[in-house]
């Protein structure tokens, strides 16, 4: 056995004990038991071979206890895990520094030495490597106590960064994350505190990718939720902190304890938990990882976490650091010396920027996130800005190449991104610093004003709701400065002031907004909040600008006052404030005038009052309707003498204000076109922007772009150099054509041009010839001149049809429209009147005591330079005067041409130059007088002064009505000066004789010849023209009677403020005053309740003309009606088209017209009246005057057979008695009559004296024609009878020796008597009832359209007793020929109205022929009787209209009795007062007397005097006390008839018409 066992090899025990082992897994998995238990024999009998240690270490413990090796397989199981727990997991490491205290010791010591040496991170781990194998050391805890020697030694980076990375091979990757996650994790108790050591290692590891950022993240607190949750509680907070500061609190202990409450909640809430996130982003960033740092933020809100001091301090001083080297290069003041600041140490820290591409990769985005919160550093603030500022220098500054220009407008749009999302919320939330608000503008002011106001829109209206701290700013500043504005007023401006300043350095545009809006609610506030404005930084001005265009664009706010008549007062207290505050502070104004050039552009002319603010308060140019005639005076003077004396308010220190102005309007071309725009504007107001508005709101609009245009062109034309001026405006013809200007606003514009360019050409011509005599100089000035104004002659043809240069040339257009007051009349008043001024200002100086003497010396230099200024500027402008007249005398012969007529060329004159100038401002009014008078005195041929004058007065409604209010101001100023010139006249014969007795303007026969001015007889006396100036008197009372009986707003408006305007002369007659008067009383009274500004206007009027009244005369001293020598005779020339090229449109009776024979005095008649004759039946010897406007032909024919006509008269004369004054005129003219005029006429004169004379009211006028008749009576009684029988047998002779007269005279009696009979014309009388009138044949009404559509001329037809009142000249179209024929009848019965109200304040009556000293008793009597039978009448007189209406027929048999009757009566009842003022300037007693005769025989006043039949002169002479009785009653049934007003007569009309 021993031999066997010697014989086996060494392993076999154990090859055998894996064997079993393998057989004792097949066999438990068999079924078969034999098998198993073979098995366990086998393993027994092997004992001996194999020992039971190595069985027990291979087999399972179940086999095991079944081989009786051991005795519980269980107990063995427990015991063997036991040995290897104690083997295996029993550690060796020591983990606590007190288990191994000797290893860690020496790990620390390892660690901690100093690290100057040659020691690097290899070395150091070799030795902690074998610490650990030697003392058991945990390795994780050997990490931890790396870690911690690190964040002591934070300086040594460069030394454990590389230790802990090669260190990290050794160990699983996560396992520096969990050490610092649990780190972390230490300090999340509440009262727990992470040091930012800790932080700081974190950084540095995660900068170095030790470890990943979204591993360690999830170990932080807060979490995310917590965050988002926290920012949006800051937001609520936030909003209810603006709501308890908008709440009104009554009592201010509530306040206090509030105040109290809230500083505890902020103790409470000032210590929040840890934010380990923010912690480790701050750690980020200080170490500039700005890529970690981004990571993290971009898991935040925005602005959340830099809203955090230190984490924005932190990215501020990492800006700081990537802007160094590009801020030293470009952005450093000169002169500044600067900190530099040293880059990180850290080589994985953002790139510095060298370049501004650079600054816009990785600068702006940090400052993106850094927000609202740049503010924490105000000197990065400053330096960003700087950088801004020195890339704005080269963006602007061209050379660049196309790519870099692409780049560079992608920094420019960075760059106001930054401004708006950083720098401007940053700037709200500094403390009132104002250096960074003027830093701010050094970068702003080199932006075009667009990106400035989109920057301050969206800082206003968007960035404050982006933050909570910005809610919070925005609700504390509007709270303060509704403390400041509450306090404001006039004597606490400058502390005020001061606050204002503080606040608006930060929040402009939350302050800004709320104090305009209390400007907008209380006007008053503005002068002490423009005071208080000094403070301001000049960014705040801009934003100020801002903000009032904001406020004036806002759309929320209407612009009308709710009665839509108005501009609202926010409006014009935003205009005030603009105007002050933009001449008081230098605030770029380019915004506003855009905006306001936007608005005409879009159509809306309300901001236009912006701009006239403005410019009144820079300019110092003011528009004002309520100018005074010394100021007017003041403004035709130099410059210097307009703004002394020529405003309300002195104007000073303007220059840099009005320069101001300049620069920003041609910096930004904005001066042609706001002119060009207004102008346009202008007829838009009316036709675009007026549709739905108020007819009082369109005026004031119309008047307010008129205005501010007049306003602006008188800047533009004061300020603009010669070549600004004149490099603008272009030409005439392209203003008109091109642009569409308005004739009068083209004009307007280019008229400094013109002056500009004469006085150069003229200065030139100066400077090449020496030659200093005065011809020369003028001979130089004409040359000039013509040079400057021939294109101007031109271009102006193309503005007007051909056909109007017939009448008037280019030149002379030209020259009207090219010259101002300054050129005609030197105001040596207002020269003298400013000298005066500054005279006794020196001498108040000399007085003054307390004056320091400095001072006195100061202010004597000034006025003494003033003085010598103004007489200097008196000089040089009485010279361009006299210049100017120089070159007119020359000019003048080729001013009017008259191709058509007279009439047709006054026509032109009014439509073209006079009425669109007159309104165009108050100067050009005066000025439209002056030169009027001008043409005058220069003696002008073709230019008749007296139809131009009577063109003006004779209808002056149409005009009136149809102007604004502004221009019904101004038209007024022209009417004043018009009849101040007309009075001069009338007041003196010697004056008239001087300035108008021998000028071809007063000619009354137009010789086709031309002008000589020898003939004395072709002249208006001065006798005959007072009459004519009390017929425009008249004619003025009818056309305001007429506007003020319309019930139109506009009408009674404007006639109102003409009629205030021409006060001083108008109304000179009383009778005419105290009509006008009863009207202004009337009106008064009806507007009170209804329109009360019409009834401020009346009241004011009325007043002022009651202070007249003392100095109104009676009619008879206003034009003489005692008899004196005069050649004139009462045969009227009416208005008409100027029929044998008269000036047909005065009612000049000259002997001219008289010394004609019937028959053609007769046919100017027929052609001059609006109404006509039948002129079929008058067949006269010599041939017809035509319906044209007149020709050379027909006026010679006139001229010869009045020539024949007078010869023969005065050869009869001769015959006559010799006693009898034949040779004086007024003889001359009655021999004449002798053709004209009946016998009858004659025996009635006294009469009609006495007719005449009671039409004056009848206190002063009966006395003073007592007076008079008394005289006459002794004196004149003998030759009035001799006169009357010597021209009847004047007219017996000239018949028995001319039959061919007589037989003449036989037909003219028969065409008269059929006029009589059919067509009783109503010619003579102021006014005529319509019956006549209705009564004319049906040729006669053909003939009368005939002739209205046969004349060209618009205005012709305007008869002096109102028949057919018609527009003078037309103001805008010439297509007045309709509306000629319709307003007559309309105008008819108006007029009818008026004569027939004034008829019964003056109760005029026919009396009989007797002598003189009786008259007056019988006067009385018949007055008292004629009142008691008016009264029974007055029903007779309504029951004959009603029968008048039935029955035609008998209407018409009682016309040839009672209507002549009536109209005879009213001839001298109703109408007299009008007629003997103003109708025919044949008004001396004697005339009238002749007209009387008319009235008694149905002759229509002028030219039915020889149809009278002889029956009928017999009864006139002989029982002619009977007849005027009958008269008397007849006269007071038609006044009664036509008290009862218009409409009957209206009725009447019709009835006649339809009988006709």
């Amino acid at each position: 056995m021993m031999w066997v066992s010697e014989e086996f090899r060494e392993d076999m025990p154990s090859i055998l004990a894996d064997v079993f082992c393998i057989l004792d897994i097949e066999t438990s998995c068999l079924e078969e038991k034999n098998k198993r238990d073979h098995f366990t024999q086998l393993v027994l009998a092997c004992l001996y071979l194999v020992s039971d240690t190595v069985l027990k270490e291979r087999l399972d413990p179940e086999t095991l206890e079944s081989l009786g090796l051991i005795k519980q397989s269980q107990q063995f199981n427990q015991k063997s895990v036991k040995i290897k727990t104690k083997l295996f997991y029993k550690q060796q490491k020591f983990n606590l520094l007190r288990e191994e205290n000797e290893g860690y010791a020496k790990l620390i010591a390892e660690l901690g030495q100093d690290l100057s040496g040659n020691i690097t991170s290899d070395l150091i781990l070799e030795n902690i490597k074998s610490l650990i194998g030697c003392f058991n050391l945990d390795p994780n805890r050997v990490l931890d106590i790396i870690l911690e020697v690190y964040e002591c030694r934070p300086e040594y980076d460069d030394f454990f960064v590389p230790l802990i990375e090669s260190y990290m091979y050794m160990c699983e990757p996560q396992t520096l994350c969990h050490i610092l996650g649990f780190k972390f994790k230490f300090y999340q108790d509440p009262s727990g505190e992470t040091p930012s050591s800790l932080y700081r290692v974190a950084a540095v590891l995660l900068q170095h990718n030790l470890i990943d950022l979204e591993d360690l993240y999830v170990h932080l607190l807060p979490g995310d939720n917590a965050i988002m949750e926290e920012h949006k509680r800051e937001i609520v907070e936030a909003k209810q902190i603006v709501r308890k500061l908008t709440m009104v609190v009554l009592s201010s202990e509530k306040t206090e304890e509030k105040e109290k409450e809230k500083e505890k909640e902020e103790e409470k809430t000032e210590k929040p938990p840890d934010n380990q996130k923010l912690g480790l982003l701050e750690a980020l960033l200080k170490i500039g990882d700005w890529h970690h740092a981004q990571s993290i933020m971009d898991q935040m809100p925005p602005f959340y976490s830099t809203s955090h001091k230190p984490i924005a301090i932190a990215l501020c001083q990492l800006v700081h650091v990537t802007i160094e080297p590009l801020y030293r290069r470009v952005g450093v003041p000169k002169g500044a010396k600067g900190s530099p600041i040293s880059s990180l140490p850290n080589k994985r820290a953002p790139k510095q920027a060298e370049s501004f591409e650079e600054l816009r990769k990785e600068v702006f985005n940090m400052l993106c996130y850094l927000g609202p919160h740049l503010s924490h550093d105000p000197i990065l603030f400053a330096k960003v800005v700087r950088l801004g500022k020195a890339f704005m220098k080269e963006f602007q500054s061209d050379g660049s190449k196309q790519e870099d220009k692409e780049k560079m407008e992608t920094l420019f749009s960075c760059l106001l991104s930054i401004t708006d999302q950083v720098l401007l919320p940053s700037l709200s939330l500094m403390d009132c610093n104002a250096c960074m608000s003027e830093e701010l503008w050094g970068m702003f002011k080199t932006f075009p004003y667009q990106y400035r106001y989109r920057l301050y829109g969206q800082w206003k209206n968007e960035t404050y709701n982006s933050h909570p701290l910005l809610v919070k700013v925005k609700a504390q500043t509007i709270d303060r400065a509704k403390y400041i504005m509450k306090r404001l007023t006039k004597e606490n401006v400058k502390p005020s002031g001061r606050q204002i300043g503080k606040l608006s350095h930060s929040n402009p545009t939350i302050l800004f907004d709320y104090i305009l809006s209390q400007i907008q609610k209380y006007d008053n506030l503005i002068t002490p909040v423009v005071d208080s404005l000094k403070y301001l930084t000049s960014l705040n001005y801009d934003v100020l600008a801002y903000c009032i265009i904001e406020a004036l664009a806002n759309p929320e706010k209407e612009r009308m006052k709710h009665d839509d008549t108005t501009i609202s007062s926010w409006l014009q207290s935003l205009a005030s404030f603009c105007g002050a505050v933009f001449r008081k502070y230098p605030i770029e104004l380019a915004g506003l005038l855009q905006y306001v050039a936007n608005q005409l552009k879009a159509g809306k002319s309300f901001d236009l009052l912006i701009l006239k603010e403005v410019v009144q308060k820079m300019a110092g140019i003011e528009i004002t309707e309520e100018m005074t005639m010394e100021q007017l005076e003041a403004m035709t003077g130099g410059e210097q003498l307009k703004a002394e004396g020529g405003y309300f308010g002195q104007i000073r220190n303007t220059k840099k204000s009005s320069q101001r102005l300049k620069d920003a309007l041609l910096d930004h071309d904005l001066a042609l076109p706001l002119c060009l725009l207004m102008a346009q504007q202008r007829n838009g107001v009316v036709f675009q922007e007026g549709g739905e508005k108020h007819l009082k709101l369109v005026g004031k609009l119309y008047d307010q772009c008129h205005d501010t245009l007049v306003q602006f062109g008188g800047f533009l034309a004061s300020n603009l150099s010669t070549e600004d001026y004149i490099k603008r405006v272009p030409s005439i013809d392209v203003l008109c054509n091109e642009f569409h200007t308005p004739h009068d606003a083209a004009f307007f514009l280019s008229r400094p041009m013109y002056a500009h360019h004469i006085s150069s050409k003229y200065d030139e011509l100066k400077k090449a010839e020496k030659g200093n005599k005065q011809q020369h100089k003028v001979h130089k000035y004409i040359t000039s001149c013509e040079l400057v104004m021939a294109p101007v002659h031109e271009a102006v043809i193309s503005l007007h049809l051909p056909k109007v240069w017939d009448d008037i040339s280019p030149q002379f257009y030209a020259t009207f429209w090219s010259l101002t007051m300054y050129d005609l009349a030197v105001p040596h008043s207002s020269y003298d009147r400013e000298v005066n001024k500054l005279k006794v200002q020196m001498k108040a100086i000399d007085d003054n005591q307390e004056m320091p003497p400095n001072k006195k010396k100061k202010e004597k230099e000034r006025c003494t330079a003033l003085q010598d200024k103004l007489l200097e500027e008196e000089k040089k402008q009485l010279e361009h005067v006299q210049r100017v007249l120089q070159r007119l005398k020359l000019e003048k012969d080729n001013w009017l041409l008259a191709k058509s007529t007279k009439n047709e060329t006054i026509t032109k004159f009014l439509q073209l130059c006079i009425f669109p100038r007159c309104i165009f401002s108050a100067i050009d009014a005066v000025y439209c007088a002056h030169f009027v008078e001008l043409v005058h005195q220069q003696k002008t041929p073709n230019f008749s002064t007296l139809l131009c004058y009577d063109r003006v007065f004779s209808d002056i409604i149409y005009t009136v009505a149809s102007c604004t209010e502004n221009e019904a101001s101004r038209y007024g100023r022209f009417l004043c000066c018009m009849l101040e010139t007309v009075t001069r006249w009338h007041s003196d014969r010697v004056i008239y004789e001087k300035e108008c007795g021998n000028y071809p303007g007063f000619l009354t026969i137009l010789r086709a010849t031309g002008f000589d001015g020898g003939n004395k007889a072709d002249q208006l006396d001065y006798e005959n023209f007072r009459h004519v100036v009390h017929k425009w008197h008249y004619k003025l009372t009818k056309a305001s009677v007429h506007c003020l009986e319309t019930g139109e707003y506009t009408h009674i408006r404007n006639i109102l403020i003409v009629l205030t305007k021409i006060l001083p002369w108008y109304p000179k007659v009383l009778n005419l005053g105290q009509a006008l008067e009863r009207r202004v009383h009337k009106i008064c009274q009806e507007e009170k309740e209804k329109r009360p500004d019409l009834y401020a206007l009346a009241m004011g009027y009325s007043g002022q003309l009651k202070s007249r009244k003392p100095f109104m005369i009676p009619e008879n001293e206003f034009h003489h009606k005692d008899p004196p020598a005069r050649n004139a005779v009462p045969a009227t020339v009416q208005n008409g088209p100027g029929g044998a090229g008269m000036p047909t449109s005065l009612t000049i009776n000259t002997v001219r017209l008289e010394e004609g024979t019937t028959e053609e005095t007769d046919k100017l008649k027929e052609k001059s009246q609006g109404v006509v004759k039948v002129i079929n039946k008058t067949v006269n010897a010599t041939p017809k005057v035509t319906t044209s406007n007149g020709n050379s032909a027909s006026n010679s024919k006139i001229i010869k057979e009045k020539d024949d006509k007078e010869k023969s008269g005065k050869e009869k004369d001769k015959e006559k008695k010799d006693k009898t004054p034949a040779a004086t005129p007024e003889m001359k003219a009655l021999g004449k009559d002798g053709k004209d005029k009946p016998k009858e006429e004659r025996a009635n004169k006294d009469e009609k004296a006495r007719e005449i004379k009671e039409k004056t009211p009848k206190s002063d006028k009966e006395k003073e024609k007592v007076k008079k008749e008394e005289k006459a009576s002794k004196e004149e009684k003998s030759k009035t009878v001799v006169t009357i029988i010597e021209s009847k047998s004047t007219v017996e002779k000239e018949r028995e020796k001319e039959p061919s007269r007589e037989r003449d005279l036989a037909k003219e009696m028969k065409s008269k008597e059929n006029a009589k009979g059919g067509e009783k014309v109503p010619v003579a009388g102021s006014l005529k009832s319509p019956v006549p009138r209705s009564e004319t044949s049906e040729s006669e009404r053909e003939q009368k359209r005939r002739k209205v559509d046969t004349h060209s001329s618009p205005s012709h037809s305007s008869t002096v007793k109102g028949t057919a009142v018609l527009p003078k000249v037309p103001l805008v179209s010439e297509n007045y020929s309709s509306s000629r024929v319709i307003s007559v009848h309309f105008l008819q019965d108006n007029l009818n109205e008026l004569k027939d109200s004034s008829a019964k304040h003056y109760i005029n009556h026919t009396t009989p022929t007797l002598s003189k000293s009786k008259e007056r008793e019988v006067e009385k009597k018949d007055l008292d009787k004629s009142r008691e039978r008016s009264r029974e009448r007055e029903k007779k007189d309504e029951k004959d209209r009603k029968d008048r209406k039935r029955d035609h027929s008998n209407s018409d048999r009682e016309v040839p009795q009672d209507s002549t009757k009536r109209r005879k009566d009213e001839n001298g009842t109703t109408g007299s007062s009008k007629h003997s003022k103003s109708e025919s300037p044949s008004d001396s007693p004697r005339l009238n007397e002749k007209e009387k005769e008319k009235n008694k025989s149905k002759s229509s006043g002028k030219e039915k005097g020889d149809s009278i039949k002889a029956e009928k002169m017999e009864k006139s002479s002989s029982g002619s006390k009977k007849e005027s009785r009958h008269d008397k009653e007849k006269t007071e049934k038609k006044e009664k008839r036509d008290s009862t007003g218009g409409k009957e007569e209206k009725k009447h009309h019709k009835s006649s018409d339809k009988h006709r």
